[in-house]
């Protein structure tokens, strides 16, 4: 009864002037959480005054986000850091009411096509040409079109319908190999999403990484190329070679690179505050 009331008060004080009061309400506000979100949702549609709608989406962006970062927090520290999960709270940036069940199914079902003409006679190659046929020939995955960023495309949610993205494709192929138990991973190549097929037997000695790599595969269009091909890219570019752009990325590298491609999208002046965000939620990744 006494958080009734003092959630009343709260929601009164909303449209007050001072904006020390407004940020002394709004920290006050936070700290109930997304329960709270119901009661702001209510004022916001029984409001006229378009001042007090924009603090009330405010305070509505700010408690999803607070949850989000928990979320992150919560997936960073776990003890192993499975790809769905991860590529969803990224989704959840944008759509914090995002339902993932659908999601979850299509990707079971891609999953399970995949499985089944998969065995273990295949060679790593013949294994990748069953990805790629299925995702690419059957499920309709294809490039991205123009120069444009649009960062719905980056969003596992939206990749199952768009289909058209590099580094979201880059990540529905890794949570699917990921699943299937096949060895693809990311490599931090600047600028690009490149996957590579590693090796059972590894090197361990970092002017040797290469070695531990079968072939690499773009998944704009589920490409193969060889070493000659990426290095032939290096001099084309004159990007000089590292040893370590052929270590296998975490999969908290993985969304990391994905939240710093999303955050391509957000340079200009009003968007900044989504960029921060995303540079928060990378922070809570590297800790």
């Amino acid at each position: 009864m006494d958080n009734d009331k003092e959630v009343e008060a709260l929601l009164t004080l909303i449209e007050d002037p001072d904006t020390e009061v407004f940020e002394a309400v709004s920290n006050r506000i936070i700290s109930y959480g997304t329960p709270i979100i119901a009661d702001l949702e209510n004022l916001w549609e029984n409001t006229i005054d378009n001042n007090v709608q924009e603090r009330i989406e405010l305070l509505i962006h700010r408690l999803h986000f607070t949850s989000l970062k928990n979320d992150f927090t919560e997936w960073s520290h776990a003890p192993h850091h499975d790809l769905i999960p991860g590529a969803l709270l990224v989704a959840k940036l944008l759509y914090p009411d995002l339902h993932t069940g659908k999601i979850i199914q299509d990707i079971e079902r891609l999953r399970r096509n995949i499985w089944i003409e998969l065995n273990n006679y295949l060679t790593p190659l013949e294994q990748v040409n069953v990805i790629t046929s299925i995702l690419y020939n059957y499920f309709g995955l294809k490039g991205s079109l123009g120069e444009k960023r649009i960062p719905n495309e980056f969003l596992i949610s939206h990749i199952i319908e768009s289909k058209k993205n590099q580094s979201g494709n880059g990540v529905l192929y890794l949570l699917l190999t990921e699943l299937l138990d096949v060895p693809v991973r990311l490599l931090p190549i600047p600028n690009q999403f490149v996957l590579a097929y590693f090796k059972s037997k590894t090197e361990s000695d970092p002017e040797k990484l290469h070695l531990n790599i079968e072939f690499f595969i773009d998944p704009t269009l589920g490409q193969v190329f060889t070493h000659n091909d990426l290095y032939n890219y290096f001099n084309r570019i004159s990007l000089a070679v590292k040893p370590d752009y052929f270590r296998p990325q975490s999969n908290k590298e993985v969304i990391i690179k994905l939240l710093q491609d999303i955050g391509t999208c957000y340079l200009s002046d009003d968007k900044l505050y989504l960029l921060k965000e995303i540079e928060e939620l990378i922070d809570i990744l590297r800790r």
